[in-house]
């Protein structure tokens, strides 16, 4: 499939999501993202992600005094 061709899809929002959280978003997906993708997408995407990391640390935590 040509460059032109690729979308931002539900899994390349997610990988370029968590790929970015952790500071190794690639060149080629960055500019991907910044061609093909909806700002809205990201923003949820990060909003999501950064919940998700909270509520996982949380639970760990929880999980750790506990123990």
């Amino acid at each position: 499939m040509s460059e032109e061709g690729k979308g931002t899809g539900f899994w390349s929002v997610v990988q370029s999501v968590m790929a970015a959280g952790i500071g190794v978003q690639s060149r080629a997906n960055k500019e991907r993202d910044f061609t093909h993708g909806k700002p809205l997408h990201f923003i949820v995407g990060g909003l999501i992600g950064t919940v998700l990391f909270v509520v996982f640390v949380w639970l760990l935590v929880q999980y750790l005094i506990r123990s």
